[in-house]
């Protein structure tokens, strides 16, 4: 009995040894920016931009500063359009905790999305808001195209989202 629990436990053991190796060498060590920069993504959102957030030629439509929700978030946001394309960009000084899976950056209807919704996690009531895209990283400048057939007009606050959680990261209300 005792020697079928020994054979037992060393199949396990060289099951999960080869387990493992088999983990590591599929995943390759990631720093934090790689990690940082692999924040959820969904396949009917529209796509970041490749560009510098600090876009040339881009004319300032509103902006805003972000205050915090569920978790810590800073920095600022602005709306710019170049070209007649609008984008959602977010400055150098921008961070948000890393706590959130499936995070993305959304427009608001409400001027005032923190204090329109209930703590702890400031959750959002569906047809108020529209996903732009899944946030890139979690701190510093990124950018990301407005599809035109969003009218600006009808969304005073940009926030970062936890989509699975319906909770609400931070929050930045537009002015012009």
């Amino acid at each position: 009995m005792k020697i079928k629990h020994l054979l037992i436990l060393s199949l396990f053991s060289v099951v999960i040894a080869s387990c493992t190796a088999e983990v590591s060498d599929k995943q390759p060590n990631q720093t934090p920016e790689a990690v940082s920069s692999s924040v959820g993504a969904s396949s009917n959102q529209t796509k970041p931009l490749a560009q510098s957030p600090q876009s040339q030629n881009s004319t300032p439509i509103k902006s805003g500063t972000f205050v915090s929700g569920e978790h810590k978030t800073q920095g600022t946001v602005r709306i710019t359009n170049k070209d007649g394309k609008s984008s959602l960009e977010l400055d150098q000084s921008f961070k948000t905790s890393e706590m959130g899976p499936d995070l993305v950056v959304i427009l608001h209807r409400s001027d005032n999305v923190i204090n329109s919704t209930k703590p702890p996690s400031y959750p959002l009531n569906k047809g108020d808001y529209i996903v732009i895209a899944p946030l890139q990283k979690y701190s510093g400048a990124q950018a990301y195209s407005i599809p035109q057939n969003i009218n600006l007009a009808d969304y005073k606050s940009v926030a970062i989202w936890c989509r699975k959680f319906n909770a609400t990261f931070g929050a930045a209300n537009l002015s012009s």
